[in-house]
């Protein structure tokens, strides 16, 4: 990293790193779970290629390579899967809390409070040992389905839908959040929610994640860390981008109109939502392999409209400001065919994120040093005080 020498007479230099707005560049710590990379090695999580994983994985197993260190056998497989199933049921006090909740209410917010209780109701809630936090990451990554789904329809006066515990991960959060879906159709939804689990996992340390190492090395508990990351997610231009790309896509409405409204918006200076990364500036390996489930949703659901907007606004953003999408761009798509309503989408981003979160919270108190930067004083220079009675 470049750095600024300052010096003054008759003291000992001192190096100082150059400021970087939004920490950009910085390497602000060391982490063995993702490698994020533009070049050869591209997005790798533990050393496994991500191409690799959606194509052959299934989620538990990505969990479970991000929470335990490595991929898990048949029988490991069995065993966590089984645990997880074992853990769909939410507290008490915390299904009060649902039961109490008006319309209107933001899902996120929900999800922000729900976990808070959940960390009050959790047997291992004054333990912090890796052990105790492994515990605590796999009761949560099964009850935020629940937390969420059953949230959004008490708010929507939606009864919930009858438990099915043969469903793996991504079956169980569609049924929740979406409703039973048959045949083929509803076999390639299945399997793209599953992909876009995957997909979402981990991301090194984007502004939830970095968030979350913050929190933990506080050496505070992890579900006080996970909520931090949740508040932080919340905003437009990180996790809540999807559920925006959703909001356009819905906006522009038909394919017809999509390369007016694109144009517009740039002419405008409006922003389009889904382009452009911060460290992924030639395109995210990720968004190729979900616009592959996206076509294919549209093809068996006989409903080209929403990927064919999207594919207009891709093919202009590329010719107009050479940005490539990322992965909330074609995500929203297969969400919107799947049914999955749109205020669901960041929500559902924390069922598959909270795996990488968790991850970090244990590998941040593992190597512990409480994060710490400096500021940029653009502060006025140093200034007499004068008393009260004094000032003019």
């Amino acid at each position: 990293m470049n750095q600024a020498i300052q010096e003054q007479p008759g003291t000992k230099t001192t190096e100082r790193p150059l400021y970087s707005p939004g920490l950009e560049g910085v390497i602000a710590g060391e982490s063995a779970l993702c490698q994020v990379d533009e070049g050869e090695a591209g997005l790798r999580y533990r050393g496994y290629a991500i191409g690799d994983l959606a194509k052959w994985s299934r989620f538990e197993e990505v969990a479970y390579l991000l929470l335990i260190g490595h991929l898990p056998t048949r029988s490991e497989l069995d065993s966590f899967s089984t645990l997880l199933r074992g853990h769909r049921v939410l507290p008490d006090p915390v299904q009060r809390f649902i039961d109490s909740l008006q319309p209107g209410l933001h899902p996120m917010d929900v999800l922000r409070t729900g976990i808070s209780l959940l960390g009050l109701s959790d047997p291992d809630a004054q333990d912090g040992s890796h052990e105790a936090n492994l515990r605590k990451s796999m009761r949560l990554l099964s009850q935020i389905p629940l937390l969420i789904a059953h949230s959004y329809r008490v708010m929507s006066g939606i009864l919930p839908p009858r438990q099915d515990e043969s469903r793996d991960f991504a079956q169980h959060l569609l049924h929740l959040v979406a409703g039973h879906k048959d045949g083929e159709t509803g076999t390639a939804m299945a399997q793209a929610l599953n992909v876009s689990l995957i997909l979402y996992a981990e991301h090194e340390f984007n502004a939830s994640t970095f968030a979350a190492r913050v929190t933990a090395s506080t050496l505070t508990d992890l579900h006080g860390a996970i909520t931090a990351a949740v508040a932080t997610l919340k905003g437009p231009l990180h996790g809540g981008a999807n559920e925006a790309v959703a909001s356009m896509l819905i906006e522009i409405g038909s394919p017809e109109r999509a390369e007016t409204w694109v144009r517009e918006a740039l002419a405008q200076k409006r922003r389009v939502m889904g382009f452009g990364h911060r460290v992924l500036r030639q395109g995210d390996a990720r968004s190729a392999i979900i616009q592959r489930h996206a076509e294919r949703l549209s093809h068996l659901c006989g409903d080209h409209s929403w990927y064919d907007i999207a594919s207009t606004l891709h093919r202009i953003m590329r010719e107009e400001k050479g940005l490539h999408p990322n992965l909330d761009f074609y995500t929203a798509v297969a969400y919107l065919l799947m049914g999955i309503p749109r205020e669901l989408s960041t929500p559902l981003f924390v069922c598959s994120r909270i795996t990488g979160w968790c991850a970090h919270v244990m590998e941040q108190q593992e190597h512990n040093r409480l994060i710490r930067p400096r500021a940029l004083y653009t502060g006025p220079a140093p200034r007499t005080y004068e008393p009260l009675d004094r000032r003019p």
